[in-house]
């Protein structure tokens, strides 16, 4: 265990298990450099052909931990940038690692979490698990990519409906969507995840990362709208209406946002 991060090695596969069952895999700062680091490795690494990324405990990733974000609200601003690029930085070496890396989803990716899923270049998803981006919800905006891959990934009319509204998203409709690559019966995501790891493990290593990077640089790497990402997370959670939303959530009422 390194930083509530499981990793592990099936053949040519490397398995990225983010743990921590008291949180349901909430994304903190160990969990954050222990995934890039990580990927580092295995974009290094010759006997890795392929990463998947999953959650224990029956949940892929419920998000950022909004009680670590009031605590950066109330402290300089740079701490709100320094955590940012933590995150930022597993979600660069997500897309820079030359080995095709898997979602296997159960249960919710949430906020942070359905960022990290989008990351991903396939998605696994199990037929129960829910989707959402709700940082609209505490005033907030999304971090670690997620509009540059919604915008990439969807319709114009989707990604406003999922980041405006913040609401919830089933397998099933992301598949429909072509967001999602295989739903699956539930708790069957990993082995799938890993059966589909292993066949392209098995595949051409530099014909893959080649495609990859033909991939990014189709649609524009996403490092420019990290940054914009960046700058706009640091604006709104130091801004009245975060400070709201955030408050409402931890009080269990309803936002009486600023007007």
């Amino acid at each position: 265990m390194s930083g509530q991060l499981t990793v592990a090695r099936q053949g040519r596969v490397m398995v990225l298990t983010m743990d921590d069952a008291a949180t349901k895999n909430a994304l903190g700062p160990e969990m954050m450099a222990a995934a890039r680091d990580a990927l580092v490795q295995a974009a290094e690494d010759p006997g890795v052909g392929a990463i998947v990324l999953t959650g224990a405990n029956g949940t892929f990733c419920s998000g950022g931990n909004l009680g670590r974000l009031l605590g950066n609200a109330k402290a300089d601003p740079e701490v709100t940038r320094a955590s940012l690029e933590r995150f930022h930085g597993w979600t660069r070496a997500m897309r820079a690692c030359p080995k095709p890396v898997i979602a296997a989803v159960e249960g919710a990716a949430a906020g942070a979490g359905f960022s990290v899923a989008l990351g991903c270049d396939l998605i696994v998803a199990a037929e129960d698990a829910v989707f959402t981006l709700a940082y609209v919800k505490v005033g907030l905006n999304p971090d670690g990519g997620a509009s540059a891959f919604l915008a990439r990934a969807a319709t114009p009319q989707l990604a406003a409906e999922i980041m405006f509204e913040g609401g919830r998203i089933g397998a099933a409709r992301l598949a429909q969507l072509a967001i999602v690559n295989r739903v699956v019966a539930p708790g069957a995501t990993l082995a799938e995840a890993l059966a589909w790891a292993e066949r392209l493990a098995d595949g051409p290593t530099l014909a893959i990362g080649r495609a990859k990077r033909l991939i990014e640089s189709g649609f524009g790497a996403p490092d420019d709208q990290l940054d914009r990402e960046a700058a706009f997370f640091v604006e709104a959670l130091h801004g009245a209406e975060a400070a709201e939303g955030i408050t409402a959530f931890f009080e269990k009422r309803a936002p009486n946002y600023p007007r």
